[in-house]
């Protein structure tokens, strides 16, 4: 089946570049069948996205409000055939979808539907005494916006949501191998009511289209989620221009186990945590740091637990792990684990895809691995978790902070005082204590360093699509100012 690509002013529009398949990494068969966008329907998007910015900027924050209000309405109508095109495009299980991608997509749209009308800042008062100073907040403008293929509809809500609440028009390139429910979003935003041009998809590849995009001249703000690599050169791109930037990267979770934690939340949390939509999330659990007194029973728990995971058809409610993205990723990963005995790790469990079709990859676990070992440094975006011991707590938020990536991280202990400094020092945009993945639309998601900067999802992520403007007047009606003196030299 082929369809349109594209949406832009308001409409679905069939691009003219190379034909594209998206691929259901389960089976390896065709989903649907597009024409790519070119770097011309960017120049259209961004044209669509300007002309429509004033009337969207100059709704007041009600009737933005009503919009994004009605739209969490659609988009929760439209859950059953949002979890479908997810399953399909992804390979991610039916449980992580109805329970996780798409529920949590439909409350983060309607807490930004309730975030367009709180805009907050200081008090309009005459701090100088002869002026009345206030603050206003204006949308930053167009907003382009590059979003990866592990949470297709997360992403797109994450980007565009914040920023259509603070008034900004969006253009947004998904990933070219996952469009369908970025594009059913866009979709259903007109249905709710949003002007034509304001959400604006243009899916095409990254070195053309994305490019294209993260480099135009008329956007005023770039973001991305997607790997440190990438995100660097759209950083790049953007700098042409001066543009703003909101960067979400790669992550390299550490998992602290201290010596008084309890040892089968911490086993179970680890495999949850490092398997999680099969283990390609940026704050999945990879490293595993472990008290030296649990270790052992530490190793074992988890490959009994990861032994036990299910790995299946996506479709099915009692499958618990499906594949990865694609063939060429799990190949990927394959060889990061394949490399792990030969630097000092030691291959537990899994470490083999299994005997089906599709791109799945067995639950892995490695222990004794080196701090210097490829799979302890870099990002694998796989299930696997690879684990170390440590002497004492000096060492232990060491090795967590051995990284340069600075996303998210777990401490698990009872101890209320090792947990506030364990979230103190560990260096994380996000550290769970006693648990690892939840997140709540009310709260920031964002990293440092290698992970990037910025936030997405809260009232902090609103402030990356707003500019704030100091706005002084005069109260005294005194045409010669006490200041002046600073520049006559006589006084009238």
């Amino acid at each position: 089946m082929t369809v349109a690509s594209s949406w832009i002013d308001g409409a679905p529009v069939k691009t003219g570049g190379p034909l594209h398949q998206v691929i259901n990494p389960a089976t390896g068969d065709a989903v649907v069948e597009y024409a790519l966008a070119q770097p011309a329907d960017v120049d259209a998007a961004v044209a669509s996205a300007r002309a429509a910015l004033g009337g969207w900027a100059g709704a007041t924050p009600a009737e933005r409000s009503a919009v994004l209000a009605k739209l969490a309405k659609l988009a929760d109508e439209a859950s059953s055939a949002l979890v479908d095109e997810e399953v399909s495009q992804t390979g991610k299980p039916v449980r992580l979808a109805t329970e996780f991608d798409v529920p949590g997509s439909v409350d983060n749209i309607d807490f930004f539907a309730g975030a367009a009308r709180h805009l907050e800042g200081k008090a309009s008062a005459e701090y100088s005494g002869d002026h009345t100073s206030s603050i206003r907040r204006e949308a930053v403008g167009v907003v382009a916006t590059i979003t990866p293929w592990n949470y297709p509809l997360q992403m797109a809500v994450w980007k565009v949501l914040p920023a259509l609440a603070a008034g900004c028009s969006v253009v947004i390139k998904p990933a070219e191998i996952t469009p369908l429910t970025t594009l059913t979003l866009a979709r259903l935003a007109s249905e709710a009511g949003l002007p034509d041009g304001v959400f604006n998809v243009v899916t095409g590849a990254g070195a053309d289209v994305g490019a294209a995009l993260a480099g135009h001249a008329d956007v005023d703000m770039v973001t991305f989620t997607g790997s440190t690599p990438v995100g660097r050169r759209v950083m790049l791109a953007a700098a042409a221009h001066g543009h703003r930037t909101q960067l979400e990267l790669g992550g390299k979770a550490p998992f602290v186990v201290f010596d008084d934690a309890d040892l089968d939340a911490a086993v179970y949390g680890a495999v949850a945590g490092s398997l999680i939509n099969t283990g390609q999330d940026c704050t999945a659990a990879t490293r595993a740091i472990v008290a030296r007194d649990l270790y052992d029973d530490f190793v074992a728990g988890v490959a009994e637990v990861m032994s036990s995971i299910v790995v299946g058809d996506p479709a099915d409610p009692d499958t618990d792990l499906g594949p990865l993205i694609s063939t060429a990723h799990r190949e990927k990963v394959a060889g990061m684990v394949s490399r792990a005995p030969g630097e000092g790790g030691r291959i537990v469990t899994g470490g083999e895809a299994p005997e089906r079709p599709g791109s799945f990859y067995r639950p892995t676990l490695i222990a004794d691995v080196s701090e210097s070992s490829e799979v302890w440094r870099d990002e694998i975006f796989g299930p696997v978790l690879a684990v170390r011991s440590f002497t004492d707590d000096d060492d232990a938020l060491r090795q967590a902070n051995d990284t340069a990536y600075g996303l998210a991280a777990s401490a698990w202990t009872r101890d209320v005082y090792r947990a506030q400094r364990a979230s103190r020092e560990i260096h994380a945009g996000c550290v769970w204590i006693n648990d690892h993945i939840p997140i709540i639309s009310e709260m920031p998601h964002g990293g440092f360093g290698a992970s990037g900067f910025g936030k997405d999802m809260s009232q902090y992520s609103l402030e990356e699509y707003l500019s704030i403007k100091h706005v002084m007047s005069d109260i005294t009606g005194v045409a010669d100012k006490a200041w002046h003196r600073t520049i006559f030299t006589k006084r009238r």
